[in-house]
């Protein structure tokens, strides 16, 4: 069948922005077990809207419409099949009955419980029991609208590898019977933390590619973002503090996003970025959120993180940037977290403050750490104070090092500009 190419677009806009909500209203009636069932009924529903509108048009409201549908799929099911599978056990009562299973059906579609219910589907996609790596492509295949083939591409690995996580997290899921619903008490606290890191290793994908030729992959960074205001605009949680300062961590970065990338697509440094193509919403967004977040009496990493970031944008210039204010808040990071990531950064920071040489010291303290020997930003750091120092054969070497390192072409293009740079020096 030859699809219309504007009604194959909407179809795949509601594939990104309805999925995720049809599939966890449909998993709170099947239960956490019968996953597979509830994106099924969302996959015949998108495929019955491509089929019917193709010929009778598209409807006013194609969202409805495809809830609608995906409601009538599933009475279906629970009526063809009510005494063959086991459902959630909270509305299973409600679904035995023919008097009480439309009025429960319209209660669940109602757009609050759609809302509490994604919420409980990101609790459920960041159990413990999931790895880590499934976490993430659980999340943006079922709460997200992402195919597995746009996953895959999003990782730079195989259609095969990101099946074989899904199916394994599914898996997970039904071998520890994990509930669908938002824990409570002290559990809510630790698993909330879960929750946010895995956001956060979403939005870093996004934002510091791993992989692959992008630098920033805008639509990880945004559902990144997206997620997390689920989390904020729910009643269930009255300490947010936390929540908001990873929000205002992820506005405040996501902001300079166009600036980041030269026409052609060369990594440029905070230095050269041209200021004026900053988003000043998305700045004042993270600026609001990172007040909102100081209003509870609690720390978290987020809370440094996202306030060192304000630091950077609210700088006038590169130079103006107040650095000392900025290595203050590194110190009290490290009482968090002493990576040797964090103390890489924080050392180009010392640099600033205390001069090159210190910073050159702090660096010989982690470079026998096993994490950083790989890390091409340990050593492009370590020639970018060689050459400031002029000691040109050191940095020569470092950058070629890193240009091996460097995941990203982008990446490796900026460093050879160096290089060139430092060869030239060299007469």
């Amino acid at each position: 069948m030859n699809v219309q190419p504007e009604i194959s677009k909407l179809i795949d806009h509601l594939f990104r922005h309805e999925s995720g909500k049809m599939v966890s209203v449909l998993t709170r009636i099947f239960g956490t077990q019968n996953l597979d069932l509830a994106e099924d009924v969302v996959q015949d529903s998108l495929v019955e809207a491509m089929s019917q509108w193709q010929y009778k048009g598209v409807p006013d409201n194609p969202s409805a419409w495809l809830f609608r549908v995906a409601k009538n799929k599933a009475l279906n099911i629970l009526n063809r099949e009510k005494y063959k599978r086991e459902y959630s056990s909270d509305v299973a009562h409600y679904l035995q009955s023919e008097w009480t299973v439309e009025p429960a059906f319209n209660h669940l579609f109602s757009e609050q419980e759609i809302q509490d219910d994604q919420l409980r589907m990101i609790f459920t996609c960041c159990h413990p029991s999931i790895f880590s790596d499934s976490q993430i492509a659980l999340a943006l295949k079922t709460l997200c609208g992402f195919s597995i083939s746009e996953i895959a591409k999003a990782f730079l690995t195989t259609d095969e590898n990101i099946n074989k996580r899904l199916v394994r997290a599914r898996q997970n899921i039904r071998d520890a019977n994990i509930p669908f619903e938002i824990p409570t008490g002290n559990e809510l606290g630790k698993r909330l933390q879960t929750v946010l890191d895995t956001i956060y290793l979403l939005f870093n994908e996004g934002y510091s590619a791993s992989n692959g030729n992008d630098i920033i992959r805008y639509e990880l960074c945004e559902e990144a973002i997206r997620l997390t205001h689920i989390i904020t605009d729910d009643k269930y949680f009255h300490q947010k503090g936390n929540v908001f300062a990873l929000l205002s961590l992820m506005y405040l970065n996501a902001s300079r996003f166009k600036a980041r990338q030269d026409n052609e697509g060369n990594l440029l440094t905070m230095q050269q970025q041209d200021r004026s193509l900053w988003d000043n919403r998305m700045k004042a967004n993270g600026l609001h959120y990172l007040e909102l977040s100081t209003a509870q009496n609690n720390l978290s990493v987020y809370h440094i993180l996202a306030t060192i970031s304000a630091q950077y944008c609210i700088a006038e210039s590169y130079h103006s940037t107040d650095w000392k204010t900025i290595l203050t808040l590194y110190n009290h990071l490290m009482e968090f977290d002493n990576s040797p990531i964090v103390l890489l950064n924080r050392a180009v920071v010392i640099a600033k403050v205390n001069g090159v040489k210190n910073a050159i010291a702090e660096m010989e303290k982690i470079k026998n750490n096993e994490s950083i020997k790989s890390y091409h930003l340990f050593y492009s750091t370590q020639a970018e104070f060689q050459i400031e120092l002029k000691q040109y054969p050191k940095a020569i070497s470092n950058l070629e090092t890193a240009i091996d390192l460097a995941p990203l072409q982008a990446e490796k293009g900026l460093l050879a500009t160096r290089l060139q740079f430092c060869e030239s020096q060299m007469g």
